[in-house]
């Protein structure tokens, strides 16, 4: 495998306080790898294969191109920088990833900015460049409809150092006239051997589908509750208006 490749055990929180208060906490698993470095797992890739077609971009092309096209986009060019990221796997064929973060680096190994990808239950998606200040701290307005409670008003506070030993991303939507939603991801970092995928998969078989069964759960737990559901706007996809 790639030897910047690591496996984080994390922890995932959610907290909605109104207009009914509802918070859970469970545990997951998330890869960090290089997007020139990506790993290669044998007999093993069916439990993680890392795929163009799960993130923004041309399907056909690579991850690392695609993140380069969206920069220029930008007006950004890392000139062969590092680009690093955390996310899910496709694991026996299924990937679910609410969120994956990308963090782009210059040639002297500075950080440029972040790109933070948001995917939702209904097959969109929206990517987000940010320029976090020293301390991982970035902000930026909401785009994308991604929970039916909440419409697309407000804007994301987040927090996103790039991991190390550990992870902690949080992400804060904050709307006028409503307390905060913040969703939190904390995790330890491990070596991504043989050993550990294989742990790993027998402790948390097929987790992708674990990931969308939960936020299904949940969604139909609020809905009892009464919660009010939002008009969920069109969402044109990326590739088709850059």
């Amino acid at each position: 495998m790639g030897g910047s490749t690591r496996l984080y055990a994390t922890t995932i929180r959610h907290a909605r306080t109104a207009p009914v208060r509802h918070d859970f906490a469970h545990r997951s698993y998330s890869w960090l790898v290089d997007l020139d470095d990506l790993p290669h797992l044998g007999w093993l890739t069916p439990l993680a294969r890392f795929a163009a077609r799960d993130h923004l971009g041309d399907a056909e092309a690579t991850l690392r191109e695609n993140l380069d096209t969206f920069l220029s986009t930008h007006g950004v060019d890392l000139r062969g920088g590092r680009i690093t990221m955390l996310a899910n796997a496709r694991v026996l064929g299924y990937v679910f990833n609410p969120i994956s973060l990308f963090w782009c680096h210059r040639p002297d190994g500075r950080l440029e900015c972040v790109v933070v990808e948001v995917h939702n239950t209904y097959g969109d998606r929206h990517a987000y460049l940010v320029r976090p200040d020293g301390s991982g701290r970035a902000s930026t307005s909401k785009e994308l409809y991604v929970s039916p409670f909440n419409d697309v008003s407000g804007s994301y506070d987040l927090l996103v150092p790039e991991p190390g030993r550990r992870a902690h991303v949080a992400v804060t939507l904050t709307r006028p006239g409503h307390p905060p939603f913040v969703a939190t991801l904390v995790g330890d970092a491990r070596r991504a051997t043989v050993g550990a995928v294989l742990r790993t998969a027998a402790t948390r078989p097929l987790e992708p589908l674990t990931v969308m069964a939960r936020i299904k759960w949940h969604g139909v737990r609020l809905w009892a509750r009464r919660l009010p559901i939002q008009p969920r706007p069109t969402h044109s996809p990326q590739e088709a208006v850059q």
